[in-house]
């Protein structure tokens, strides 16, 4: 019985690190959803292709129907996206969630709010909700899929 007290300290020496590992982690996201936000809002829906993972695994619905099934039709699709949406200003809510599941993988939900301006100046106010996966990729994280659902206008 002598060895409880090792492994008691053991055992709370690991959570710790757990803990403080996965408190990084959640900041790393954080910061990086605060990326997404303000390149989104400063550069329109160009900078969403160095958000958007390219791979086949990468899908994104929207409101229930799939938007793009890969990496590689989202990352076509995006410059006809820029010329039809002139500006986007958008911000998440203050409700962002973001749950570790591995190392390199977190769930982010969140509600967010967008105004979109329209390449023939119609504006567009949404609100709504968004989940993705991010996934940490050669140091910097990218979505790997996405889902958005917004409410009726």
């Amino acid at each position: 019985m002598r060895a409880w007290p090792f492994v008691a300290a053991a055992s709370l020496v690991l959570t710790a690190c757990h803990s403080n590992d996965e408190a990084a982690e959640i900041e790393s996201v954080r910061t990086f959803a605060r990326s997404v936000e303000h390149d989104v809002s400063e550069q329109g829906p160009s900078a969403w292709r160095r958000y958007f993972a390219d791979s086949p695994s990468f899908f994104m619905a929207v409101n229930e129907k799939l938007a793009f099934p890969n990496g590689a039709s989202a990352q076509s699709a995006i410059p006809k996206v820029a010329r039809a949406i002139k500006q986007i200003d958008l911000r998440w809510g203050a409700d962002l969630r973001v749950d570790p599941l591995t190392p390199d993988l977190a769930m982010l939900a969140t509600s967010y709010h967008e105004i979109r301006v329209n390449s023939d100046g119609t504006r567009v106010d949404e609100n709504g909700y968004f989940t993705g996966i991010a996934e940490r990729r050669e140091g910097r994280w990218q979505f790997r899929n996405a889902h958005w659902s917004a409410g009726k206008p």
